[in-house]
């Protein structure tokens, strides 16, 4: 079969897909509700089973309390019993020993019974070597406790309090002998060994039980390892005795709950979920062909506004180089129509004679797989002969089957952005002779009086060798002698002047191999008129053989000339001791660092990089241009200008350079 595009397929007919569509619809709602009374009747049954798990639990609770309430009431009847033995026997000692080992041996949870007399002391104690806590360690609360037991004849329980060994509480029975007081049995718990012994295993393995105090802190807990507490099923009920806001607090262990429920419910969703998902493909199958029918008649309409919307021209070449599709964006950037473009190979029309080579050296790495992520900057010609700048960004065209199929290229209009960078260009270099011509002005005065020098002691020569000459008293060695200091002040004058001329002439800037000390040299030669004049002087720390740079040395002097200019007026104000601009040279692998250091108040940190700014300026007259047009002849040589901080005082102003690869 021909390669082409598909056959539209004939629409389902509007009555029949209603029918589907109503049918479906219906369908979906039975299943929905049918999974609605489900969930209802899940969670019906659900809060049924919580209510009777609670109504279980309460139940459960007070039986355990009113276990715990019997157990302590009894051994209070059998402490009372005692208390009632000891007032008659005679042999008191015996019996409470024989009487206490048998109440500790039946109740664990009774840590030590100790007799006290009417005084307070200790009678007898079982075991011997432990004592009550309270009558160790708090006199006044043992004492408030006995008088309480001795007032109300019956016995009194205490708050709990904390021991190394865990939490206790005790209990006070009076002893009376025909209604006279003659002391009181003091018996410790431990509220850990109330529950281990009051508890079943039965009980524990269905819920956890905590004795908390007033405050919520655990004091005792029995429970079964390795299982979830559910904290929203618990029930609490006061603990009296032994009283002070104590609570029994039980909490039921979260179950995994019936299997076969679960593994019911979750069979029910899961079918319920697969009934809705089936009917949710039919139905998605149903409008994705519907969908595709009509996709394929918009297709072409959408792919060719989106093309034609595009201002970036586009172009796909085959493996071989051959042109397969270009859009309209591309035919109108060339000025070619598509019919004149498909099926072009190499030469293209739109290569410009003048780039004929570079294109093709393009061509061939693009073809070859070595196209450039950031892309090519091309010169191309349009078909009237015009030229155009074009940035190319070339990508993989990779075909359905995943391999690649030939190369997709995007192509954007640069010509106004060169136009723009060339003009910007020109106006900077305008500038930059403006700023050349301003500092010469500047240095008007000082430039005058250098070359006066030499032009008066011209002057001189000239007129001693005329007067000689008239007299005749003369010889011709004197004569030599002051022709040559003549020649040598003329050679100054020149230089001084072809200096000026060369500083201050525009030209473009030319990237040529020159030594950085002829550029500090000349910068320095300028600029020392007036230092002289500020009484600054100048000092060199210059290495003996200074580097090679690539680069424009006239623009190289003027930055250094602006700056030294810079450190001079910062100086002015200083004692005359101070005034020292110092040019020091520092090598740095591949690069050079060439630092100008004066003396000056300095610069304050938050201002320094605001000087770099075009028309920030911290002087009163100044046009805030020379350190911003310095910058940029700097990184015009791929280099940096900075300021740094003098630790002596003043500021540095640092230029970092490459250094010529020879």
């Amino acid at each position: 079969m021909p390669f082409g595009k598909p056959p539209l397929a004939a629409p389902q007919p509007l009555a029949t897909l209603k029918q589907s569509n109503w049918y479906l619809i219906v369908l979906k709602l039975a299943v929905g509700l049918l999974l609605v009374l489900l969930i209802v009747l899940f969670w019906v049954l659900h809060q049924k089973e919580a209510e009777e798990e609670r109504s279980t639990l309460i139940a459960d609770v007070l039986w355990l309390g009113q276990n715990i309430n019997f157990h302590l009431e009894g051994n209070a009847g059998n402490f009372q019993q005692l208390a009632h033995d000891l007032s008659r026997e005679r042999d008191k000692n015996t019996l409470f020993r024989l009487r206490a080992e048998h109440l500790l041996k039946t109740n664990p949870d009774i840590l030590q019974i100790v007799w006290f007399d009417e005084a307070g002391a200790v009678r007898g104690a079982e075991p011997r070597e432990r004592l009550s806590a309270l009558a160790e360690e708090d006199g006044a609360m043992f004492r408030h406790n006995v008088d309480m037991a001795r007032k109300l004849g019956k016995s009194v329980y205490t708050d709990a309090y904390s021991t190394p060994e865990g939490p206790r509480f005790e209990m006070y029975s009076p002893v009376f002998n025909g209604g006279r007081y003659q002391g009181v049995l003091v018996s410790v718990y431990s509220f850990g060994n109330l529950l281990k012994d009051i508890v079943p295993w039965w009980f524990a393995e269905k819920y956890q039980v905590r004795i908390l105090d007033g405050g919520g802190g655990v004091l005792a807990t029995k429970s079964r390892e390795g299982n979830v507490i559910d904290m929203s099923v618990n029930y609490a009920i006061p603990l009296d005795p032994p009283g002070f806001g104590m609570v029994l607090k039980v909490d039921v262990y979260r179950d995994s709950g019936n299997f076969v429920q679960n593994l019911l419910t979750a069979s029910v969703l899961v079918l319920a979920t697969a009934t809705l998902f089936s009917l949710r493909v039919t139905r998605a199958h149903i409008r994705r062909r519907i969908a595709a029918e009509q996709a394929q008649r918009e297709e072409y309409v959408f792919r060719k506004a989106m093309e034609d919307s595009l201002t970036v021209g586009m172009r796909a070449r085959d493996l071989r180089g051959k042109v397969i599709y270009v859009n309209s964006s591309f035919c109108h950037m060339m000025g070619f129509s598509e019919s004149e473009l498909l099926n072009a190979s190499p030469p293209m029309p739109y290569w410009a004679p003048e780039e004929l080579e570079r294109s093709q050296e393009i061509h061939d790495a693009v073809i070859d797989g070595k196209a450039l992520k950031e892309g090519w900057e091309v010169r191309l010609m349009r078909k009237d002969g015009s030229r155009l700048d074009t940035l190319i960004y070339e990508a993989p065209l990779i075909g359905a089957d995943g391999r690649q199929a030939g190369w997709m290229s995007s192509f954007v209009d640069i010509t106004a952005r060169k136009q723009a960078e060339e003009l910007a260009q020109r106006q900077q270099e305008k500038l930059e002779a403006t700023s050349r011509l301003v500092t010469m002005g500047e240095l008007a005065s000082t430039l005058a009086h250098e070359l006066n020098q030499p032009l008066a002691a011209i002057a001189s020569y000239t007129a001693g060798c005329l007067n000689k000459l008239e007299s005749g008293d003369f010889s011709l060695d004197e004569i030599k002698a002051a022709l040559a200091k003549l020649g040598a002040q003329t050679q100054r004058a020149g230089r001084i002047v072809r200096h000026v001329h060369d500083f201050v002439r525009k030209r473009e800037p030319k990237l040529v191999p020159f030594s950085l000390g002829d550029a500090i040299d000349g910068s320095i030669a300028l600029i020392e008129p007036a230092a002289k004049l500020a009484y600054v002087r100048i000092e060199r720390e210059i290495l003996a053989h200074p580097p090679e740079l690539m680069g424009d040395q006239g623009q190289i002097e003027q930055v250094l000339l602006n700056l030294m200019r810079n450190g001079i007026e910062a100086m002015s104000a200083m004692p005359s001791e101070r005034r020292r601009l110092t040019v020091r040279v520092n090598p740095a692998a591949d690069q050079v660092r060439i630092c100008v250091i004066d003396r000056g108040p300095g610069i304050p940190e938050e201002l320094r990089e605001q000087l770099f700014t075009p028309f920030f300026s911290t002087k009163a007259d100044g046009m805030g241009m020379g350190l911003n047009i310095c910058r940029s002849i700097i990184e015009f040589h791929r280099g940096r200008l900075w300021i740094e901080e003098n630790p002596e005082g003043g500021a540095i102003l640092t230029i970092s350079l490459p250094v010529r690869q020879t």
